[in-house]
């Protein structure tokens, strides 16, 4: 069994949502100091590797806290689209070459290469490769139960700041997961078993979030 952190970092000031607060994480007690180390954490919920809830975009829709825990684990496909260029919108012809594998129930995994971009460029703030509304319907009607990207959102900053895809998926009680990071030797494999569980916020429409992927040879 091998078990690949699909995870990015949060840290003060990371990489985040343009229009958001940066993050910041400071010290309140130190051990030298103190006799003990504690932190205090200032984000948005959706910073560094995170979960959308319907909530994100619906008010009258579930909140992150809401979801049942299962849904969070499960088969998860990987869709490798390596060399893919800036601003790609993804559609169903980059999907079809997975639709055997895409069945009901899957979560699917969409690697750019985006997260090896991790930075403060606009490249990585504006240009990432994002899921389309006719890659979403494409996903919907595949009846997946989740699905992650390795770029800042699952929709493109230039195409309405996301809502087509988000729109779609979160309508019909389909989570998102962004900015995956995607080890180069997980890339190798086709399917894992993803468990991404989110901070349980009550009331909240996201939360950050451990994904780890776990693979039996």
């Amino acid at each position: 069994m091998k078990v690949f952190d699909l995870s990015q970092a949060i840290f003060s000031s990371c990489p985040g949502w343009p229009t958001y607060k940066e993050a910041t994480v400071t010290h309140e007690t130190v051990v030298g100091i103190h006799g003990y180390t504690s932190e205090i954490i200032k984000l948005n919920t959706h910073t560094a590797t995170h979960l959308d809830a319907p909530f994100h975009f619906f008010a009258d829709k579930d909140t992150i806290d809401l979801i049942p825990i299962d849904r969070f684990i499960g088969r998860a496909v990987i869709v490798n689209l390596g060399g893919v260029e800036a601003c790609h919108p993804i559609g169903s012809e980059d999907l079809k070459p997975y639709e055997d594998k895409i069945t009901e129930g899957s979560i699917v995994l969409l690697y750019t290469g985006w997260c090896r971009k991790r930075g403060y460029s606009k490249e990585y703030y504006n240009d990432w490769p994002y899921l389309s509304g006719e890659g979403a319907e494409w996903l919907l009607a595949k009846g997946i139960k989740g699905v992650g990207i390795d770029g800042m959102s699952m929709g493109g900053w230039y195409e309405g700041t996301g809502r087509p895809c988000h729109e779609i998926l979160l309508s019909h009680d389909i989570w998102l997961l962004e900015e995956l990071d995607f080890p180069e030797e997980f890339l190798k494999y086709e399917e894992a078993e993803l468990h991404a569980v989110p901070l349980k916020l009550a009331g909240c429409g996201g939360a950050p979030c451990r994904a780890y992927a776990i693979v039996n040879e």
